[in-house]
């Protein structure tokens, strides 16, 4: 008898125990996504976030709240990268119109123009590049804002 309820005494601990370890886990993934989004680690917060989605889809609360918290870092990330994009951007045309005034005021005669001609095509394949980056990262800030006000 002693022993039996010694056995149900430990059985109802250990349940007790698993039961505290287990604790929320979508509610745990989400603060973890949270810290990784206040640290400035976007990329990981994005997806930490997915994951929630993705292992937990019955969580509807905790999913409510990674819904923002996404547009949040998705919004930090491309602002981000639209400030590093300007800077490229910035120098890329200024190389290219440098390129550009040399060929206007006869400066490549002095050269090998061959080679000056690739440079030119280079610095504007660079420049557009980045003009089409700047353009989508500006359309996506644009895209977030319009969710953001939706909600």
């Amino acid at each position: 008898m002693k022993t039996t309820l010694l056995y149900l005494i430990m059985l109802v601990m250990l349940t007790g125990c698993n039961l505290l370890k287990k604790g929320n886990p979508a509610g745990d993934m989400l603060q973890k996504a949270r810290t990784e989004y206040e640290s400035g680690r976007y990329d990981e917060a994005l997806n930490t976030i997915e994951q929630l989605r993705h292992e937990y889809p019955e969580a509807i609360e905790e999913r409510r709240e990674a819904l923002k918290l996404f547009q949040e870092a998705s919004l930090k990330q491309a602002q981000e990268d639209l400030a590093r994009t300007d800077t490229l951007l910035e120098s890329a045309k200024k190389r290219y119109d440098m390129l550009q005034h040399e060929l206007l005021t006869g400066q490549w005669l002095k050269g090998d123009i061959q080679k000056k001609q690739q440079e030119m095509t280079e610095a504007r394949r660079l420049r557009d590049s980045l003009q089409v980056r700047f353009d989508t990262q500006c359309a996506k800030i644009r895209y977030i804002h319009r969710k953001q006000k939706e909600e």
